[in-house]
């Protein structure tokens, strides 16, 4: 896999750490496209693919696009069972550092169903009572030596799923050391943290169009995309006035609010064979292009062509996802205008 063509001088950051879950699932694709109702009974088949968690995508995709001297390093939990280690060996076959990665005797491995439409959106089931749910405050507080060992140096990342408590450690040992505050919400979720005071602790909020309308109390089929994203990063700059915002939103595009302005841009237009992960790759841009000096505008360009790349495989983590392949799209967007800076990082 080839990593991006990142001045190694230059790098901003040198390390990723993250907490959240780790997991596995499969997909079901629904017979019909319209939204499933809380009593319907609908047919389907099983898909052959894959699915994993969020920390698991991200830190997958950073790894790979960074390159071999970017230390990634998730906090988590998977069951001591085949599907827990076939995940650990995965990680490692990524490069991944594992030494906070932990198995456990108690629970078994988060497991997701995840219903796909025919269009291929859909969205994710997933157990609570999973290995993922034991990550605590103390499973993060393991890792402080390794904060402080990259001080001012870090990205911090607080991923879904597990517990608000170890994401907001997590947040806080980030703060401690002066490292770049990254972090998303469920949309189960959002509307308390906004409550909360979490999000002074965080520097770029990644959330979905779903995520962002929970924020603010909209319906999505009431009030047009460009109202929603407004109307939310209204209120978290009234929570944080110096937070910057990526919201993403399927086939549609993406938002960034970047201190001064809302960038909108389209996606790529690519053969999607799920949208599973879509996110998770547009934010693996988000982290990689700022790691590499570009401008959050610019990031987007980049997180955009992972997201487009990703949503080419029938898993949730496309294993061909490198410079090579999001060069390749680049080079078929013409809708997309790439800044130089982008076209450097990724030309053969």
């Amino acid at each position: 896999m080839k990593s991006l063509n990142i001045d190694k001088s230059n790098l901003r950051y040198k390390t990723m750490i993250g907490v959240g879950a780790v997991g596995t699932g499969t997909f079901f694709k629904l017979s019909g496209s319209h939204t499933l109702g809380r009593e319907e009974s609908r047919s389907g088949h099983y898909l052959g693919q894959k699915d994993y968690c969020k920390l698991h995508i991200i830190a997958h995709y950073v790894k790979t696009l960074a390159g071999a001297e970017f230390k990634v390093t998730p906090i988590s939990k998977v069951g001591e069972d085949d599907a827990g280690s076939k995940l650990i060996e995965e990680m490692s076959e990524a490069g991944l550092e594992l030494n906070f990665m932990k198995q456990s005797k108690d629970s078994s491995t988060l497991y997701a169903f995840c219903f796909v439409y025919p269009d291929g959106s859909g969205g994710n089931l997933f157990t609570s009572d999973s290995a993922s749910s034991q990550v605590d405050t103390k499973s993060v507080a393991n890792a402080e030596p390794e904060f402080a060992r990259f001080k001012n140096e870090g990205v911090a990342l607080a991923a879904p799923e597990v517990s608000m408590e170890a994401r907001m450690k997590l947040l806080e040992l980030a703060t401690e050391n002066n490292y770049f505050r990254a972090a998303s919400f469920l949309s189960e979720e959002i509307f308390s943290a906004c409550e909360s005071d979490i999000l002074n602790s965080v520097d770029l909020l990644s959330i979905n169009l779903d995520e962002a309308a929970a924020a603010v109390e909209l319906q999505i089929d009431e009030n047009s995309a460009a109202n929603i994203v407004e109307t939310a990063i209204k209120k978290f700059r009234s929570k944080n006035k110096n937070i910057l915002v990526s919201i993403t939103n399927g086939r549609n595009g993406s938002w960034i609010w970047d201190g001064d302005s809302i960038t909108n841009l389209p996606s790529c237009k690519v053969k999607v064979m799920t949208t599973a992960g879509a996110g998770d790759a547009f934010l693996s841009g988000l982290i990689v292009g700022l790691t590499a000096g570009l401008s959050l505008k610019e990031a987007q360009q980049l997180g955009t062509l992972a997201g487009g790349v990703a949503v080419t495989s029938p898993n949730a983590i496309n294993k061909n996802l490198d410079k090579n392949t999001i060069n390749k799209l680049a080079e078929q967007s013409n809708h997309l205008q790439i800044s130089e800076n982008v076209q450097n990082l990724i030309k053969e």
